[in-house]
């Protein structure tokens, strides 16, 4: 009769574990679907479309970052939600960059939660911060 020593017996029972281990990691399927980050709600308290020449299309209206700004002023002032705003691309027009920082600055003034849907319908936030100037950091 033959003995085994005990270090070889022991990477055995390692390579047969590493395998198990391996084998339950990959089984099933991949998921296709994004799965949304854990800060996205929901839903959206306001939908606002991209529209051409850095516009967007609120409720119907093409109004500029101005404008858009206003609007949102006047529902805060009415106490109507406004906790979260949702920038999607527009029937002719697709979300650009003006758009983004446009939407940001008007969330981080008045202190809100911006969310940007690309066209693969990722949803992502939108973060702005003040920018610090030059004798601040000095002085720090």
């Amino acid at each position: 009769m033959r003995s085994f020593p005990i270090g070889s017996s022991l990477r055995v029972g390692a390579l047969v574990l590493a395998g198990v281990l391996l084998a339950a990691c990959g089984r099933g399927g991949t998921k296709a679907d994004v799965v949304q980050a854990a800060n996205v709600p929901a839903s959206f308290d306001v939908t606002v479309l991209a529209e051409k020449d850095t516009q967007f299309d609120f409720d119907g209206a093409p109004l500029t970052a101005e404008d858009l700004k206003s609007a949102f002023r006047y529902r805060q002032e009415e106490k109507l939600p406004m906790g979260s705003v949702i920038l999607k691309r527009g029937e002719k027009e697709k979300v650009k960059n003006e758009h983004i920082i446009a939407l940001a600055r008007i969330a981080y003034e008045m202190k809100f939660s911006a969310f940007v849907q690309d066209k693969d319908g990722t949803i992502s936030e939108v973060r702005a911060k003040a920018k610090d100037s030059d004798g601040d950091a000095a002085k720090q």
